[in-house]
């Protein structure tokens, strides 16, 4: 059997979770029999059921019975859990259903499962094999990796350089330097794969950008889906009539003093749609253990973070060590 065929199938499925996950892994589950797929799941957040469970159970409706072929081969990119939460474990309704292999792409980095899962199913005598094609799993869920690893969303830094490496006018003014084809590519590959774009309020003040998916080839898999949009605003500078204020513009001022000069403008912000959460400020920065925190629980439930602008905050990133991947478009 070629597992690395079907695991790309998993992977390729569990993207269309993208945009509803949240915090929580992109999962894409299939049943395999005799080298045909006959049941596919994908999980698609929090509340619904996970990719192996809605496969199961897709599987029970058309066939009218509670069990599979022992020659069935389950695939699944991620280890089943193997805890209550939202939903029950999945390794009970895959113990149930009769089925005798089970092929893993990657190990869950939860700790409440992290091998337990795949060593309940073994205990019962199910056959598990893997991790399959384990870097291109965690790829794909690079976001919920890192959370679970490192406590903080996967960072990606874009800049964007003329040849002789100028990333921007002396005199503060805007500079064009990317070409439309470059403009497809990164809102294709970049801004359509990250919860979140983020940027420094100077960024806002020169650029006044919109910080949206638009330019891109492919349809959004989720046509209501738009990332959420950052603005690193220590001192609240933002414009009021920026284009990035509305619904899904998070602002991220400094903790508020007793005598706050700010009420108003905070409150013209909200009334746009905006959120305003005051993270307090270590050594002349944010503090990067509140504002991960912050981000990362609801409403924003954030695991990847694309961090477009300017020069000021991709260096504070850098000196950080925050920095897990970097995209230059020079032009």
């Amino acid at each position: 059997m070629n597992h690395a065929y079907f695991m790309q199938q998993c992977i390729d499925l569990a993207t269309k979770g993208r945009g509803y996950v949240g915090s929580n892994p992109l999962v894409g589950s299939i049943l395999v029999r005799d080298g045909r797929i006959i049941a596919e799941g994908v999980y698609m957040g929090k509340g619904t059921p996970h990719a192996e469970r809605q496969l199961l159970e897709q599987l029970n409706v058309k066939t009218s019975r509670r069990d599979v072929s022992p020659e069935d081969i389950l695939y699944v990119n991620l280890e089943p859990c193997c805890h209550h939460g939202d939903t029950p474990p999945c390794i009970d309704i895959i113990i149930r259903s009769g089925i005798k292999t089970v092929v893993v792409g990657m190990k869950d980095p939860d700790v409440r499962v992290s091998g337990n899962g795949i060593q309940a199913l073994r205990d019962t005598g199910i056959r598990v094999v893997g991790p399959v094609m384990p870097e291109l799993c965690r790829r794909l869920n690079k976001g919920f990796v890192s959370l679970r690893e490192r406590g903080r969303p996967y960072i990606t830094l874009k800049r964007a350089q003329t040849a002789q490496g100028v990333t921007a006018n002396t005199d503060g003014t805007k500079l064009c330097i990317t070409s439309d084809e470059q403009n497809t590519w990164s809102h294709t590959h970049l801004r359509t794969t990250h919860d979140a774009i983020l940027v420094g309020v100077q960024t806002v003040i020169t650029d006044n950008p919109l910080l949206t998916i638009r330019n891109t080839k492919y349809e959004i898999l989720n046509s209501t889906h738009q990332p959420w949009r950052i603005v690193l605003d220590p001192d609240l500078r933002i414009p009021t009539d920026a284009r990035v204020v509305g619904e899904r513009c998070v602002v991220i001022r400094g903790s508020k003093n007793t005598q706050d000069s700010h009420e108003s403008k905070e409150r013209i912000l909200k009334q746009k749609g905006a959120y305003i959460i005051s993270v307090p400020a270590v050594n002349n920065h944010f503090d990067w253990d509140v504002l991960w925190e912050s981000l990362s629980t609801f409403p924003f439930q954030l695991s990847t973070l694309l961090v477009e602008g300017g020069e000021k905050t991709w260096n504070a990133f850098k000196s950080a060590g925050f920095v897990d991947e970097e995209v230059i478009l020079v032009n």
